[in-house]
């Protein structure tokens, strides 16, 4: 992603893969986030735990980075809304690029990305 191991700020806080193995915690980063299309954008400087592990997610967004964007997500929909100076933003998820990153998940040999950004 063009940072290096010096921008991390180191942490020992535990962090635990959706199989429930500690994933070793390289540090943390804080990064600027932007959602939406112009005009309807949004930035905000985001906490990001960096973990070196397979996994199918380049970034995780917990109730913290919702709060910070003011933002409602809906699963059932596949978007997320927030408001912005030009009116509401919104985010779409893909079907498709979930449901190949569900079914990724679900292989034995772990296919995925080497590393995964979780929000804090």
């Amino acid at each position: 992603m063009g940072y290096n191991d010096s921008q991390l700020t180191p942490t020992n806080m535990p962090i635990y893969g959706f199989s429930g193995v500690e994933c070793p915690v390289e540090g943390i980063i804080k990064l600027p986030m932007t959602i939406g299309q112009e005009p309807k954008q949004a930035t905000q400087i985001i906490d990001f735990v960096v973990v070196m592990t397979e996994s199918t997610y380049n970034a995780i967004m917990r109730r913290t980075g919702i709060h910070a964007f003011k933002a409602v997500p809906s699963s059932y929909h596949s978007v997320m809304k927030f408001p912005t100076r030009e009116g509401i933003g919104e985010e779409r998820g893909d079907q498709k690029m979930a449901r190949s990153c569900y079914v990724a998940s679900l292989r034995a040999d772990g296919a995925g990305g080497r590393f995964c950004l979780l929000k804090i």
